[in-house]
């Protein structure tokens, strides 16, 4: 049976045998999982519709279409800033178009952002105690930690703090709380918060390549 990955709060499913386990897949945000199929959440007409809007925002990367990220922006209250995705996109065509073969639209990676608008103190404290929870869940997971600066804003002002926890499929969980300089932020019209993040290994190597692997002791 799957297991919540950011709902499981009480004490008593903490303390729960059955929480325990080794493979990210078993777990959700929000009811969804990494493999499920997004047309189990969202409609074709949705999903191309997200493509087309998010087409080339990863335009620096050498196969900067190679995944299609997808936003799906519901009533959420735990993530009341939506919750996001990434999906194979087909190198064949200009869409992914094909209502039948549901691999094609196979979830590789979920977001799931909180917003701390101003608030970097609250979204620290709550990212720490997500990230005590998913300790618990997974004592034999290697964990990593990182604080920087975002190359994406040049005035240097801005700050961003991960955890990662690395599982020897090689997918990582990731907790962070991003706060941008104010005016950089406005500028762009972004939101800031905490994100909560299961990346499969094909995500990982997309985006980041192997230094993402630095802290994994076991490979």
């Amino acid at each position: 049976m799957k297991k919540l990955l950011i709902l499981l709060f009480s004490l008593f499913l903490l303390s729960s045998p059955s929480v325990f386990a080794d493979d990210i897949s078993d777990f959700e945000i929000e009811g969804m999982s990494i493999g499920d199929s997004l047309l189990d959440y969202m409609t074709e007409d949705e999903i191309i519709s997200q493509i087309e809007r998010n087409l080339n925002r990863y335009y620096y990367l050498k196969e900067p279409n190679k995944y299609a990220l997808i936003y799906l922006f519901s009533s959420s209250e735990t993530y009341n800033d939506g919750i996001s995705f990434f999906i194979e996109n087909n190198s064949q065509n200009k869409y992914i178009t094909s209502k039948k073969n549901h691999e094609k639209y196979k979830i590789l990676n979920i977001r799931g952002m909180i917003e701390y608008k101003e608030d970097f103190d609250n979204c620290m404290e709550k990212r720490d105690e997500i990230v005590g929870l998913i300790s618990g869940m997974f004592p034999n997971t290697n964990k990593g930690s990182k604080t920087y600066a975002p190359v994406i804003d040049p005035s240097g002002d801005s700050i961003q703090s991960d955890i990662y926890f690395y599982f020897k499929s090689k997918d990582v969980i990731e907790v962070s709380c991003e706060n941008y300089e104010e005016d950089f932020r406005s500028m762009k019209g972004w939101t800031e918060g905490l994100n909560v993040v299961i990346h499969s290994k094909e995500i990982i190597e997309w985006l980041h390549n192997e230094k993402w692997y630095a802290l994994y002791e076991n490979e």
